[in-house]
């Protein structure tokens, strides 16, 4: 009897077991590698904006924009405070928001 009640336990936590895997959530594969690609690719590059995209950004208006056209090429985007484009306060304002693609 008792090799047969081990069976029956045996049986029963594999199916519990089996259950649970099938019943539970799914778990999302780790993408931080696209998900970083995505990000870049969403950034507004400094180098190739268009005055009404630059426009756009947080705490830039037209003569901004202007300065940031006349100013390129730029090799970072830190540059823009760096060359005196714009101040340290609206950098920080649009600094998650841009990149500096270089060709």
């Amino acid at each position: 009897m008792n090799k047969k009640f081990s069976r029956i336990l045996m049986l029963a936590l594999l199916l519990i077991l089996g259950v649970g895997i099938v019943v539970s959530k799914p778990q999302a594969p780790s993408t931080s590698m696209p998900a970083a690609k995505s990000a870049a690719a969403s950034l507004l590059d400094i180098n190739s904006a268009t005055k009404e995209q630059l426009d756009a950004l947080p705490g830039i208006g037209e003569a901004y924009s202007k300065k940031i056209i006349v100013g390129r090429p730029y090799a970072k985007k830190t540059d823009l405070v760096k060359k005196k484009i714009i101040p340290q306060a609206t950098y920080d304002k649009i600094k998650d928001l841009i990149i500096a693609k270089q060709k």
